[in-house]
């Protein structure tokens, strides 16, 4: 027999006098209106609201914290809570060992964390949308959602803009994170220390920052988009066992970018990363295609589109790479490769970068000779010869057509 109630409240006293005494099970109506204050949940509840219920902190503290599991809130209109980020300061923060919490078609707008959670599982955050406090220097804001060891949470739907990271994941397993929208802010999806996480459908536009993959291991990071980043479209930076696939990255672009200090907008930036594949994606009319530095060496390229880029690779380092697999490589825009046989695949291999790409990047105030016919000749002789131990990037089977899966 169940006796879980329905009640409806219409002002900030009544709320919390109704939160004291519901019980597991139980409902909460708020009424069109503003609840000014600090609100916390002690029971198994759903707290939802009419349009126009809104919850406004008045600048301290968290809007509403929850300190039980089975709690699930609902179409409110959170705002105004605190930004004192060491205090874990939110719109909806979940404490410690709370399980299978439901935050549901919300608008949270503050200074601090949109919604917090650690040491917990199996959180849901959909269909959100969650904005920071554009005055704030980016990496003063909150993350629009931030997880802390948290195993097993799922984030879908939101749109989350002018915040420091969309999605904060550290030190957690089993993220499920699709079909968000990511903008003005530094990173769209930022792993660290994560374990066997999935994430598809989301798009980032205008971010420092697309999907940042940092010391995690077995990522699956696949259908994203992301446009106008600054630094990059993909990160992945000492990650291991992971998957890049059928991502579409446009116009990377740093306008302060300088050749030699290496920050120029990257379509994916590879950095001290092993054993990941990196497969059929578009990286596209940006700085730089792909950039691979400091024992990024240990992985699979093959099936990716670069089309356009400014440069399309940029290899620091000294041994020879060959990116294809199954004698099937990439597709160059630019390379006007022969296929006699018609399979698709050009008849010679080809070389993205080679000593004088190299030459132009320890030297960049001499980029303007790059057309020039002396650098065409030298190139030429380059081809002929080999001068020391080869190295650098060979894509033995490259692609002729943009569009072969």
């Amino acid at each position: 027999m169940s006796f879980a109630a329905t009640y409806s409240v219409s002002d900030s006293e009544g709320l919390k006098a109704q939160l004291a005494q519901s019980r597991l099970g139980d409902s909460i109506l708020l009424r069109a209106g503003i609840y000014s204050g600090q609100f916390e949940i002690h029971h198994g509840i759903t707290l939802t609201g009419e349009k126009g219920a809104v919850i406004d902190a008045q600048g301290l503290g968290s809007a509403i914290t929850i300190f039980v599991s089975d709690v699930t809130i609902s179409n409110l209109e959170i705002q105004n809570w605190g930004g004192d980020l060491y205090e874990r300061n939110s719109g909806i923060l979940i404490q410690d060992l709370v399980h299978r919490t439901k935050i549901e078609s919300n608008r949270l707008t503050g200074r601090g964390f949109g919604v917090c959670a650690e040491n917990s599982a199996n959180i849901t955050v959909s269909d959100n949308i969650i904005s920071g406090d554009p005055e704030r220097h980016k990496l003063d804001r909150g993350d629009g959602i931030y997880l802390k060891r948290v195993e097993s949470p799922v984030i879908e739907g939101n749109k989350i803009f002018h915040v420091r990271d969309g999605v904060y994941i550290e030190a957690g397993k089993h993220s499920l994170i699709f079909d968000n929208q990511f903008s003005e802010q530094q990173y769209g999806i930022h792993y660290m220390y994560s374990k066997r996480d999935e994430a598809y459908g989301n798009e980032a536009v205008d971010v420092d920052g697309g999907y940042a993959l940092m010391s995690s291991e077995e990522i699956n990071l696949y259908h994203n988009r992301v446009s106008r980043a600054k630094e990059f479209g993909v990160l992945l930076n000492m990650t291991h066992n992971s998957v890049v696939s059928s991502n579409r990255v446009s116009d990377a672009h740093n306008p302060q970018g300088k050749v030699e200090l290496g920050n120029e907008g990257k379509g994916i930036f590879v950095y001290g990363a092993l054993d990941n594949e990196i497969k059929n994606n578009l990286f596209a009319t940006s700085d730089i295609g792909i950039y691979m530095a400091m024992g990024g060496e240990g992985n699979l390229v093959y099936g990716n589109q670069f089309v356009n880029n400014r440069t399309q690779v940029k290899y620091v380092g000294e041994q020879l790479l060959e990116w294809s697999r199954d004698s099937r490589g990439n597709y160059w825009s630019g390379y006007m490769g022969w296929d006699s046989n018609r399979d698709g695949i050009a008849d010679n291999p080809y070389r993205p970068n080679d000593g004088l790409d190299k030459l132009f990047w320890l030297y960049p105030e001499a980029r303007f000779l790059m057309n020039s016919p002396v650098v065409a000749l030298l190139r030429w002789v380059q081809s002929q010869f080999e001068f020391g131990e080869p190295n650098g990037i060979v894509d033995s089977f490259p692609l002729i057509s943009a569009d072969m899966e």
